[in-house]
C-alpha cells in the first residue's frame, strides 16, 4: 500500500455564500515552486504539473476536516468537490453539506479560527537534487491524491518513512564525501609543510 503524506498550505481560504445557493469553501491544497523544510529531514517543492494526471485519471479524492474521515465535507465522485490545477497550485473549491460539522466548520472558517489547507497523498515520481545547509531537496512530480482537508494545525513533517530514508541516505553519502574531501585536502596540506620545512632548513 502506498505511504501516505501530509503538507499544509498557509493561504487562507474563502467562504462564500450566495443568496439560495450552497456555502462552499475555496483554497489551494498545494502551491507549485514553494519550498518547505519537511522537519529535519529535506527540503521539498511541488513540481508544476504534479497534479496533472491525478486528475485526468479522477482519482475519487475526499475533502475531509482535519483529514479525519468521519467528516467527510465533499467528494469528487459526488461532484460536491472540485479541483483544478493553476499556474500557483492545486486549487479546490467543496460544497459544504448541511450537516453540524459542515456548519461548525463553516463558523470557525468565517471567525479566522480554521485557515489553513492541507492534502494527503502518496509520490508517484520524485527527483533528489542537490544537498543545501545540509538538507536534500526533493521535487514532487506526481502524485496520487487521496484528500484534501481545511487543517486546525499544520503538519509539514507528516511524511513517509521511505522519503526520510532516501533523505538520510543522501545526507550520509554528502557526509561521507566531505570527509574524504576534507581527508584530501589535510593530506595534501601536511605534505606541503613538510616540504616547506625541509625547504627551509
Amino acid at each position: 500500500m502506498a505511504e501516505r503524506e501530509r503538507r499544509v498550505v498557509t493561504v487562507p481560504m474563502e467562504a462564500r455564500e450566495g443568496e439560495g445557493e450552497p456555502r462552499t469553501l475555496a483554497g489551494y491544497a498545494a502551491l507549485y515552486n514553494s519550498e518547505t523544510r519537511i522537519g529535519s529531514f529535506f527540503r521539498e517543492v511541488i513540481e508544476p504539473g504534479a497534479f496533472r494526471a491525478a486528475l485526468a485519471r479522477q482519482d475519487d479524492v475526499r475533502a475531509l476536516f482535519n483529514h479525519d474521515a468521519n467528516y467527510v465535507l465533499g467528494r469528487t465522485a459526488a461532484g460536491t468537490l472540485r479541483l483544478e490545477e493553476d499556474e500557483r497550485g492545486l486549487r479546490y473549491t467543496v460544497t459544504l453539506p448541511d450537516t453540524q460539522a459542515g456548519r461548525d466548520l463553516w463558523t470557525s472558517v468565517q471567525r479566522g479560527d480554521v485557515s489553513q489547507s492541507s492534502f494527503a497523498f502518496s509520490v508517484d515520481a520524485e527527483e533528489w537534487r542537490e544537498l543545501k545547509a545540509d538538507l536534500p531537496l526533493r521535487v514532487v512530480k506526481d502524485v496520487t491524491l487521496f484528500d484534501v482537508s481545511p487543517v486546525t494545525y499544520p503538519a509539514y513533517t507528516e511524511t513517509s518513512v521511505s522519503a526520510r530514508t532516501q533523505a538520510e541516505s543522501l545526507k550520509a553519502e554528502a557526509s561521507g564525501a566531505w570527509r574524504a574531501q576534507h581527508a584530501t585536502l589535510r593530506a595534501k596540506t601536511a605534505t606541503v609543510d613538510v616540504c616547506g620545512r625541509g625547504r627551509g632548513r
